[in-house]
């Protein structure tokens, strides 16, 4: 029976100070000798510091055991169940926090029309920087503001890497019918949502009850994801293509990776959170 001594709470490294994410296929997690351990189906063997990481991503191929899960769990380390390199986002284990007052003053946000609206306000603000004041404007004219916004962005990202921009078109039923950039900004963009799902989750708030997005069961994985698309996974997806037009996915997450460690973006998303979501 495999021993862990669960860490003390007051212990365990808060989101903002953990490792970025790590994504693994397969194999096999399991608890051994006190620690967490993967096997790879190629034979390679190494403890996993779970208290540590942001996230783990768990590829095609993987397998873990319940001790492993209750270890994860223990020490407050989302786990999520992803596509290859992240392209899909299946389910995440939810983590335990210290109790659920992020949870209630989300709520209490969302609930009250006033209190959406200027929380929603406040995510444009992020979006479209000082220059553009958004107070006083419906939050109907600031989305057809932000999706404006959005198309421009495509256009200057794939003016200045190079990149022919016909426009955002792909099916992900039929992968294969999208052209090389539009597979490049699915991948990167569906791992920047998995990590900012491992981060919502384990700091205790809901991932469905969004602002901005309300129709999704990860509005509010959105809503934040999208205020740091433009200078990770957009740039990520570009400039990969760029470099190598015939770049796979895998490459297009390594360099997404680069970018949420320059732009310290699991240190950003805790913080951007608690101004968004206050409640005087």
């Amino acid at each position: 029976m495999p021993i862990f001594e669960r860490p003390p709470l007051e212990t365990l490294t808060p989101a903002r100070e953990r490792w970025t994410p790590l994504y693994l296929e397969h194999g096999r997690i399991e608890v051994d000798d006190s620690s967490v351990k993967w096997i790879g189906a190629d034979r390679t063997v190494f403890r996993l510091p779970v208290a540590s990481l942001s996230v783990l991503m768990l590829g095609p191929g993987t397998t873990v055991t319940h001790a492993a899960m209750k270890v994860c769990a223990e020490s407050n380390t989302p786990v999520c169940w992803v596509g290859a390199e992240g392209l899909y986002f299946y389910a995440t284990g939810i983590a335990p926090t210290h109790d659920n007052e992020r949870a209630r003053r989300q709520a209490e946000l969302a609930c009250a029309p006033g209190k959406r609206d200027a929380v929603a306000r406040r995510m444009f603000a992020l979006r479209f920087g000082p220059d553009v004041p958004v107070e006083g404007v419906a939050i109907k004219e600031l989305r057809g503001m932000e999706g404006r916004r959005v198309k421009a962005l495509y256009a200057e990202l794939g003016a200045k890497y190079g990149v022919t921009w016909k426009g955002r078109n792909y099916n992900p039923d039929n992968w294969e019918l999208a052209d090389g950039i539009n597979r490049a900004v699915s991948a990167a963009n569906a791992a920047l949502y998995a990590l900012t799902t491992a981060v919502v989750c384990s700091l205790g708030y809901l991932p469905a009850l969004g602002f901005i997005h309300t129709a999704s069961m990860r509005a509010f994985v959105l809503d934040i994801a999208d205020i740091y698309k433009p200078e990770t996974s957009l740039v990520a997806a570009f400039e990969t293509l760029g470099l190598a037009p015939e770049a796979k996915e895998d490459d297009v997450v390594a360099r997404l990776k680069f970018h949420i460690e320059d732009r310290r973006l699991l240190a950003r998303i805790p913080t951007d959170i608690e101004k968004l979501l206050v409640t005087g």
